[in-house]
């Protein structure tokens, strides 16, 4: 989960969390663990499915072949397959950047998942974990993997955490990791896919070109979970960026019709979008683009139509210079009940401790979630995968205020100041034109808005023959869509649609 502003609550104590010096012993004593395999059965679709479970740790190489990292990884492999080629194989992780992947792991994708309460505080424990009948292992295998600092991944040799926590060491590291597993697994005939959530979207566009052409590893398909390729559509908390909210605005739009806040709501929210969209994209960006030298009418007419798309009162539109940024709109839209929406799933409501606040202090989806997730993924780690390595398992790095966003596309050019991977995208897709893209977003998602989606989208430069190969779908709830059980089920539907429409074995 967690994108960016948002930080996960830290499992263990302080003290405990990734340090910058090397890291030769702890790594020395996690590469020499040996994994815990387990054997286990789910239904599916009314079919059983015998699997294989994996928890381990890989000793990641870097370009002089010398130990580089200790990632840890959990697999899943369908039993009784006795030519792996015919058995797609898919690498998922969350993003952060600095998230461990439970929250894919526990929700989405693997066997056992975490039942939460839709867009309310799950109680406290004991928690519901059932068997995810919605899991993906009926259509292909599965390597969830910890980014370095994050789970049990550390770095290794000489290597410090620090030396991974920037855009492309990140890539790199990810990659390696998946060029080794594949070859000492036996996979390279496999079909192959990349699946990632928030900032592992970012990872991932930058991923599969490096693999596809660095290693001449084709894949199949790349599935984006709440798109964040460019960043500079996202952050909006940095003085002088001002686009992020006119992306933003159709969820605004969204988000006050949820929470029944427009001034004048329709009965169906689908016409009204498609309006919010038109207006940010022409009239509030034109406004936007002449600054001051907007006339007084035209400014006032603008912020009367801000009104009428985010229920925001006319007064605070003016005082914010038609600019809202997210954590400011989380605070704002329910001030006067004393409430603040979720960041990352704005159909959560908790509780505004400071009436006068400017900006959201907290995610109250982060508050309602994070500790049934903690505690499902830490007891389904000891009591059924049988893993318990010496270590803390670190949830969240909380690394995203510090991380370096610049990104390198070519040897010869200057890096990008902010990332933007749908450039790596594109060329992956053009690298290889049979790949094929599958974006998933959320219509309450305020981390990456569906506008935001879109727009990176339809701006990948695509050559004509490949626009079709990528396509997006939507669903009724935010960034983490699949806590939305009727959306999981959506999610594993397209998904499964997906490997059927490209793994041609």
């Amino acid at each position: 989960m967690l994108f960016l502003f948002t930080a996960v609550n830290y499992v263990a104590p302080a003290s405990d969390k990734p340090s910058d010096e090397p890291a030769k012993d702890q790594s020395a004593s996690q590469s020499k663990a040996k994994p815990s395999v387990t054997r286990h059965r789910i239904v599916i679709n009314g079919t059983a499915i015998y699997y294989t479970a994996t928890a381990g740790m890989m000793t990641v190489r870097n370009a002089k072949d010398e130990p580089w990292a200790s990632m840890g990884y959990f697999a899943y492999t369908q039993e009784g397959v006795s030519d792996p080629r015919v058995r797609p194989i898919t690498f998922a992780y969350n993003g952060g950047p600095g998230s461990a992947s439970i929250w894919l792991h526990m929700g989405a994708l693997g066997p056992r998942r975490i039942v939460t309460v839709n867009a309310a505080p799950t109680p406290p424990p004991p928690y519901r974990i059932v068997d995810n009948e919605f899991s993906i292992l009926d259509k292909t295998d599965l390597v969830m993997i910890d980014p370095v600092g994050t789970g049990f991944s550390r770095a290794s040799g000489e290597a410090k955490e620090k030396d991974f926590w920037s855009v492309d060491p990140d890539i790199e590291s990810i990659a390696r990791f998946v060029r080794q597993y594949i070859t000492e697994n036996g996979r390279w005939d496999s079909p192959k896919y990349i699946l990632g959530e928030s900032y592992g979207t970012t990872r991932s566009a930058g991923v599969v070109d490096y693999l596809q052409c660095k290693e001449s590893m084709a894949f199949n398909g790349v599935i984006l979970v709440s798109m964040a390729t460019d960043l500079e559509l996202v952050f909006d908390d940095i003085p002088g960026y001002h686009w992020p909210s006119l992306f933003a605005l159709p969820t605004y739009t969204a988000v006050a019709w949820y929470h029944k806040m427009l001034p004048d709501p329709p009965a169906e929210i689908a016409p009204l979008l498609s309006e919010a969209r038109t207006f940010a994209l022409g009239e509030y960006a034109n406004a936007l683009a002449q600054g001051d030298n907007l006339p007084v009418s035209a400014r006032k007419a603008i912020i009367e139509k801000l009104h009428r798309y985010t229920g925001l009162s006319v007064d605070y539109l003016d005082k914010a210079d038609m600019r809202i940024a997210t954590a400011q709109f989380a605070i704002e839209l329910l001030r006067e009940r004393r409430d603040t929406i979720g960041f990352l799933d704005a159909r959560f409501v908790g509780v505004s401790f400071d009436p006068l606040a400017k900006n959201a202090d907290y995610d109250s989806m982060d508050a309602a979630i994070n500790s049934a997730f903690n505690a499902a993924f830490l007891d389904y780690l000891q009591r059924d995968l049988k893993f318990n390595l010496d270590k803390t398992y670190v949830l969240d790095a909380h690394v995203w205020d510090t991380w370096d966003y610049r990104h390198k596309i070519s040897e010869s050019g200057m890096p990008q100041p902010m990332v933007n991977s749908g450039i790596d995208l594109a060329h992956a897709m053009g690298f290889n034109p049979n790949l094929r893209v599958l974006v998933l977003q959320g219509m309450y998602d305020l981390g990456t808005t569906f506008l935001g989606t879109e727009y990176m989208v339809s701006h990948l430069n695509l050559h004509a023959d490949l626009r079709s190969h990528i396509e997006i779908q939507y669903y009724d709830a935010g960034h983490m869509m699949y806590i939305h059980e009727p959306s999981l089920k959506k999610f594993k539907n397209d998904i499964a649609a997906f490997f059927d429409r490209t793994n041609r074995r």
